[in-house]
């Protein structure tokens, strides 16, 4: 949010004449102001401290609501946003448009921006009335069920919000094509014999395109988390940042990471695999990441987005313009790369 609100100053070539911020005073609000920026008047009509629940995001909600507000600016993930709106919906002002700044694990609704700066453009083409409202969805996944190899995403609402296939990052699909077996199972051949080696370690990323490849290679991978494996033996299951840097700071042979981009916003980096810090990724390079993509999926990929949390790293693979994917036996191809 502070990212979002410092790159929001720095942005208004219109000003800051008639903008005015009604926020929460403390940690659901006006802690996250950047010291020395200027983005309108703020006042606060709400206040917030150590521990909180969705009870009060309601309540913030509705202290805003009552202050007329004209766009809900919030910052989380998906459960956080089906908090915000049954709220609106219980205050009677479901049509109340709402902008997600991402922060959360799962990002799977369509109201949020593909990153903090993509946020505060959404927002200041709004705030010049360039951009129109649209409905999106508002996504949620069954954890419990997706670890055990289920897929089940529920939409609980439709939000409006600002209207922009730029910047905002739509919602995810989730891609069936019957008779890819054969292509999952070719996919699964070519990372045997050109990936996996005695001394190469492999990061598995998360989805079910990879634990489907990684199960034909012997392996044992979780769904939500990353894993690890070195030659055919499996060296890290559900491993976090620090398991990840241990790894890699004690391997001195090849790395490469699997990857595989959501279907239809197609994010490779920054939804889904937080454990991929900007110091992990350092640590394994980008020049050794791979994509891999079903044909399928890749009709609703057209880049691969990626966002790090460090704008260092972000420009270096912005300044990449293009990687590759696998998406056969021996088949690649370069998408565009999209740091937004």
């Amino acid at each position: 949010m502070r990212l979002m609100l410092e790159y929001f100053s720095k942005l208004r070539r219109s000003g800051f004449e008639g903008i005015e911020w009604v926020s929460s005073e403390g940690r659901m609000g006006t802690d996250w102001l950047p010291e020395g920026a200027t983005i309108g008047s703020v006042r606060t009509t709400h206040s917030s401290s150590g521990s909180t629940s969705a009870d009060d995001t309601a309540a913030a909600v509705g202290a805003l609501l009552k202050e007329g507000i004209d766009l809900l600016v919030y910052a989380g993930g998906d459960g956080t946003t089906r908090d915000i709106v049954a709220a609106l919906d219980s205050a009677g002002s479901p049509d109340t448009p709402v902008i997600g700044v991402p922060t959360g694990v799962k990002m799977h609704s369509g109201c949020f921006a593909a990153s903090p700066k993509a946020a505060a453009e959404v927002l200041s083409a709004w705030l010049d009335g360039d951009l129109l409202l649209a409905s999106t969805e508002v996504l949620d996944l069954d954890e419990e069920r997706y670890r055990q190899g289920e897929w089940v995403v529920q939409l609980y609402a439709e939000a409006m919000t600002p209207a922009s296939p730029r910047w905002m990052q739509g919602s995810k699909q989730r891609i069936e094509a019957s008779g890819e077996e054969d292509t999952t199972e070719g996919l699964a051949d070519h990372i045997r014999e050109l990936v996996i080696s005695e001394d190469g370690l492999v990061i598995w990323g998360s989805g079910g395109t990879l634990r489907a490849i990684a199960e034909m290679n012997g392996f044992q991978p979780t769904n939500l988390g990353i894993d690890a494996t070195l030659g055919n033996e499996q060296v890290g299951t559900d491993l976090d940042e620090t398991g990840l840097l241990e790894i890699l700071s004690s391997h001195t042979g090849p790395v490469t990471l699997l990857l595989s981009p959501m279907g239809g916003q197609g994010f490779l980096i920054g939804r889904g695999n937080l454990q991929l810090s900007p110091e992990v990724l350092r640590a394994i390079g980008i020049d050794n990441i791979l994509g891999v993509v079903t044909p399928a999926k890749l009709l609703t990929v057209r880049r691969l987005r990626i966002e790090t949390g460090d704008a260092n790293l972000d420009a270096e693979f912005a300044a990449k313009r293009y990687m590759k994917v696998l998406q056969g036996y021996r088949t690649t191809r370069v998408l565009p790369v999209a740091v937004d």
